[in-house]
């Protein structure tokens, strides 16, 4: 083998033994006799890569925040494994890069423990938050609570504690047992007054259905009376609304019983309004026939004429009697149309011959007369003399008394 330099970093002698080059020095890594000496240095250059390899890994771990003690460990065994290492290669730099990483360890401990600080007082934070939340819960009132809502929310609560003491930093012993312990309380209350709130709501469904059943067994009893029952019925349906609730499933089968009974009591009453408005057809083709009788009165002017011909069709329309139900509001009020023109006229007469408003009206008559002949006099002298402002003055109050005179009528 040749004695001449094949690497930076080693060389290979005539027997095959292997130098790696140390400052000023050089020291012997091993012998490979079997070989060239490019395969020797080579073979023991590979073994100076799987180091700096192992160093490089290193250095990313620590940059990613790899723990900071593991680091440390892993520094002092590379660097016992680099320190008279068996390879060809820098392995002085080796050395140098472990050193940083040394440094690194320094400082990624003390950013370590600070975001560790950080992070206890941030699940401190966040865990006394849950606290909090579930202590609002528990200070509401029952009787308003949405319980259903409120045990979604206790429930998505205590599923974040757990995630929190699982994935989260250990919280110190005692502050961890009084947070659980606030949180436990609050739950507690919740749950109490859950169990209260129910209790009384089923008190309460128990008593309405008492008085429910009450209403049905009278409701029921009405049954054979058939149209008789109703308004019994209606008093007992004013009842039902005012009872309160059951409870949806209660409710709902005690309505159909209670709406069952009314149904078989209206369809008693609606057999005896199909049987009477049958009846009544004859009737309401009378009052008809009495309507067109009546409707030219609205424009009937003499008032005797109109109260005779009136009373006689009322007389005539209550002989008649009932008509179907749905007929009684429209034929009414067609009659009461004519019954207001027939009292106007009665009224507008009254008016017009009132004894004291006629003398007032033929006082104030004569002396708006009066006053016509005076200004009518005054005119005339205006002319005569020719002034044309006396002239308009005169006819302005003429005019005037006589559009009085007129409205007096």
């Amino acid at each position: 083998m040749a004695t001449s330099e094949q690497h930076p970093w080693g060389r290979v002698d005539e027997t095959g033994t292997v130098y790696v080059r140390e400052g000023d020095g050089e020291r012997a890594v091993g012998e490979y006799p079997d070989g060239t000496p490019e395969e020797a240095i080579a073979y023991f250059e590979r073994k100076y890569n799987d180091l700096a390899g192992q160093v490089g890994l290193l250095e990313q771990r620590a940059r990613r925040g790899a723990p900071a003690a593991d680091v440390a460990k892993s520094v002092a065994s590379l660097r016992s494994s680099v320190e008279g290492a068996n390879a060809v290669g820098d392995l002085a730099s080796l050395i140098t890069r472990l050193d940083a990483l040394g440094g690194t360890v320094e400082e990624l401990t003390e950013q370590q423990s600070a975001e560790a600080k950080a992070a206890l007082e941030q699940a401190v934070a966040d865990r006394t938050a849950i606290v909090e939340q579930a202590e609002a819960l528990a200070a509401q009132d029952p009787a308003r609570t949405q319980w259903k809502q409120t045990t979604a929310e206790l429930d998505a609560l205590f599923a974040s504690w757990q995630a929190h003491q699982h994935d989260g930093p250990r919280l110190p012993k005692n502050e961890a047992n009084e947070l659980w312990k606030r949180f436990r309380a609050a739950r507690s209350t919740i749950e109490h007054n859950r169990k209260a709130f129910f209790a009384e709501l089923d008190n309460q469904h128990r008593d309405v259905r008492a008085r429910k059943n009450a209403l049905i067994e009278q409701a029921e009893r009405l049954v054979p009376l058939g149209a008789d029952g109703v308004p019994e019925y209606r008093r007992l349906l004013d009842q039902w609304k005012l009872a309160g609730r059951a409870g949806k499933k209660n409710d709902d089968a005690l309505w159909a019983r209670f709406k069952a009974a009314g149904d078989a009591i209206y369809s008693a009453k609606a057999e005896v309004d199909a049987r009477d408005n049958v009846e009544y057809e004859e009737n309401l083709t009378l009052k008809l026939a009495l309507l067109e009788e009546a409707e030219p009165l609205l424009k009937e002017k003499d008032r005797e004429t109109a109260r005779t011909k009136l009373l006689s069709i009322q007389e005539r329309w209550d002989a008649i009697g009932r008509v179907p139900r749905d007929q009684v509001r429209p034929i009414e009020d067609r009659l009461r149309k004519v019954e207001a023109a027939v009292r106007r006229l009665d009224e507008e007469h009254w008016e017009r011959n009132d004894p004291e408003k006629k003398a007032r009206s033929e006082g104030l008559a004569s002396q708006l007369n009066a006053a016509i002949a005076k200004l009518e006099q005054e005119l005339d002298e205006a002319k005569a003399s020719g002034d044309s402002a006396r002239v308009k003055a005169a006819q302005e109050a003429l005019d005037a008394r006589k559009v009085w005179l007129d409205a007096l009528g």
